[in-house]
């Protein structure tokens, strides 16, 4: 009997599939039933040979061989995963197979996974596709009775290896050619090299900002009603002139107020959309401080491991009509503490379908992110990942749920000749901001008009004014990029595009993202890695390496506008509109001629983070450099390599000031240090941490001493002090 294998992207998958198609017979790699082989990958198995494949002269990085241009580029196994490769490849050309099912993730980098597995093994089978966003065993289940035509994905497949090859001939190239004529490790890319470009637009945009004083002007009326001036013309509240505002405060001075109108709007706001990944990473980096990587990893592990959330790498906020029957089943999943309340709510009428959320025509390889039809098992979930599911979870209810309703209250008044406004709101339906305890901020706040109770008023009520005082501020610069709003950057990339032409950014829109949603958290931590950007705080600021980088780097690959049109072909070649032999002719051309350009330049690169400390091995300078988890030493000859930490930071928390410390030193000289200026010798923490082990806490005062930390809240009871000991111990 022929019989079909099953080719997933990981192990755990692999294993929830052979579940739920019966393959219990264990074997080298691979699972097996009396239809079904079920055999995997470990992530990718086959990549892109490395130059030295296509000539020897290329193990030695010199300025002369440069471009490296192959006629085709090559596939290999990856060493640490030829086990794999070969028990997949055996399963793969056994005689009784008959045909292929493409199990891995449903995606681009999924694709290329299979069908570089496929190509290198020399398999030319029958192939289906199964499409699926979550792997419960319904889901799985659904996807084997909708099998896809793998010749539906051949596109897909263009697109991925078009990618891939794309970042080999520019990436390779300009890293070479850098590196090699300033004989520093410079790492440059055509994704990675814009967007530390608009990190350092961002920089230099707060650098030249300059604050200005801004004025206006309040009214204190009876019953503590607080008037606001406002511009008759302009509709502003504030103004720049200082004289202007001192006319208005001597008109208005001892004189009443008239009412003049009192409008009632009655409103709405619905709920946010739902979540892609980028939108999750964006708040899961302003709310818990997560990077896009760690996000998308406890994601990944709440998507394949625990089944309770869809596929993660999805650039959609909507939902598909045919999602629709499965809501039901979705609320009772999450019904449990504490969103019982609100999904048994919505499950007793029906759910109302809008385009808000529903539209097949904004969904193309994925949906939004909702929880599965399946519950999560008590306890199973840690800290972080109950928080991840959480914001997915509430943002769904919220979405189901009815719009908030509010009456809005505008009251405008007349003193002496000038205009002034109070508003105030009454709630009349909770809806959707229940669910969020309304911890939203109101639209219609935006404008520097806090909300307040109003008293009962009409028009032409007079109103005694007890107090008018004159207000000012001063405007303040740009945040720096976090992880979240770099993101944001990444995804529309168009008010960094300076130079660029109008037409061309209006041509990229909302769609001329550099990057994908799967790739961007990688990208990041590659500039982190690179030492081309550090955290100062929570901001991501360019070292110095990053700025003579992006000095020394071709223009026009450290334009934004550059990368997002790549990634539109990208697109096109996915949705078969462009040839990928065409792109790839392009992007060789491009190579030839950044390597010209870096080969001709005359600039210099000048390493100005030297410390006293010489390499063991090669005897040069080190250079100190500040990774994402701590200061180390890096030798600066590239060819020598040799890597020293000098400080990491670790969990302990400092007892004075509650910030993490850091730990610097080797062997019994290792001291923890803090920015507060507290330091303690290891020997002396391992000292108190012993006296610490027998003290007894409840688990009520850990939780409710956690709680406050999280909100960074100073703490001076003597219980917080021994709570904070057990906690600096752990």
């Amino acid at each position: 009997m022929s019989k079909t294998v099953v080719l997933a992207e990981k192990p755990s998958v692999g294993r929830d599939i052979a579940k739920v198609l019966n393959c219990e017979k264990k074997g080298n790699g691979y699972l097996e039933g009396s239809q079904y082989i079920v055999t995997w990958a470990l992530g990718h198995l086959v990549t892109h040979a490395d130059p030295e494949t296509y000539d020897d002269k290329y193990k030695t990085w010199r300025l002369d061989d440069l471009p490296m241009l192959p006629p085709a580029l090559k596939l290999v196994v990856i060493k640490q995963s030829g086990k794999q490769f070969q028990a997949v490849k055996t399963q793969l050309n056994r005689s009784d197979v008959n045909d292929i099912i493409i199990a891995t993730d449903a995606g681009r980098e999924g694709e290329l996974v299979a069908r570089w597995i496929l190509e290198k093994a020399h398999v030319k089978k029958p192939i289906k596709r199964l499409w699926i966003s979550s792997v419960t065993d319904k889901a799985i289940k659904d996807g084997f009775n909708k099998l896809k035509d793998g010749k539906e994905y051949e596109n897909l497949y263009a697109s991925a290896v078009a990618r891939a090859e794309a970042d080999w001939i520019v990436g390779m190239n300009a890293t070479r050619a850098l590196t090699t004529k300033h004989n520093a490790q410079l790492s440059c890319g055509r994704v990675q090299t814009p967007t530390l470009a608009m990190i350092a637009a961002k920089e230099k945009e707060i650098k030249q900002f300059q604050p200005k004083k801004y004025y206006g002007v309040t009214a204190t009326a009876e019953s503590k009603l607080r008037l606001v001036w406002q511009d008759v013309h302009s509709k502003d509240i504030r103004t720049f002139e200082k004289a202007k505002a001192d006319k208005v405060l001597a008109d208005v001075k001892n004189k009443n107020a008239e009412v003049l109108e009192v409008k009632k709007a009655h409103k709405k706001s619905f709920a946010p959309q739902l979540y892609d990944l980028t939108e999750l990473q964006r708040d899961a980096n302003k709310k818990f401080g997560y990077s896009a990587k760690e996000t998308l990893s406890i994601m990944q592990r709440l998507y394949e491991g625990h089944k309770v959330l869809t596929y993660p790498r999805t650039d959609s906020r909507f939902l598909t009509s045919d999602l629709v029957d499965t809501l039901k089943e979705r609320l009772q999943a999450v019904s449990i503490k504490p969103y019982a309340q609100y999904a048994s709510r919505i499950l007793r009428s029906p759910i109302k379908v809008t385009k808000s959320f529903v539209d097949d025509s904004k969904v193309t390889d994925h949906h939004a992110i909702i929880p599965t039809e399946q519950t999560p098992l008590p306890g199973k979930l840690s800290d972080k990942e109950s928080k991840i599911y959480d914001l997915v979870v509430t943002r769904f209810l919220a979405v189901l749920m009815p719009p908030f309703e509010y009456e809005q209250t505008t009251v405008i008044a007349k003193v002496g000749s000038e205009t002034f406004i109070a508003k105030g709101k009454v709630i009349l339906k909770s809806g959707w901001k229940e669910v969020y305890d309304h911890q939203f901020e109101d639209e219609e706040a935006k404008d520097g008009l806090a909300e307040q109770l109003l008293p009962t008023l009409e028009k032409g009520d007079i109103l005694d004014i007890s107090a008018v005082k004159q207000t000012e501020g001063e405007t303040k610069p740009p945040e720096p990029f976090n992880e979240g709003t770099l993101l944001s950057a990444m995804e529309n990339p168009a008010r960094f595009m300076a130079g660029e032409s109008k037409d061309l950014i209006k041509t990229l829109g909302e769609t001329g993202g550099i990057g994908t949603v799967a790739t961007r958290a990688d990208v990041i931590e590659k500039l982190f890695n690179s030492f081309l950007i550090e955290k100062r705080g929570k901001g991501l600021h360019v070292t110095s390496k990053g700025k003579q980088l992006l000095e020394l780097a071709p223009e026009d690959l450290r334009s934004p506008a550059l990368t997002a049109q790549w990634e539109q072909k990208l697109t096109a070649i996915a949705k078969g509109k462009l040839e990928k032999r065409t792109f790839i002719g392009d992007m060789r051309t491009y190579a030839q001629n950044i390597v010209h350009e870096i080969k001709t330049s005359d600039q210099k690169f000048k390493h100005d983070n030297i410390s006293g400390t010489k390499c063991p091995d090669c005897g040069k300078l080190m250079l100190e450099v500040n990774s994402k988890r701590g200061k180390m030493l890096v030798c600066q000859d590239r060819e020598c390599g040799h890597k020293k930490g000098v400080s990491r930071v670790t969990n302990a928390r400092c007892p004075q000031c509650h910030k993490k410390m850091e730990m610097r030193g080797q062997g019994e000289a290792q001291t923890f240090t803090c920015k507060c200026g507290f330091h303690e010798k290891l020997s002396s923490y391992n000292k108190r941490k012993g006296q610490n082990k027998n003290k007894k806490v409840s688990k009520n005062e850990v939780s409710n001493y956690m709680k406050k930390q999280n909100k960074e809240e100073p703490i001076n009871t003597a219980l917080a002090d021994a709570l904070a000991k057990l906690k600096f111990d752990k």
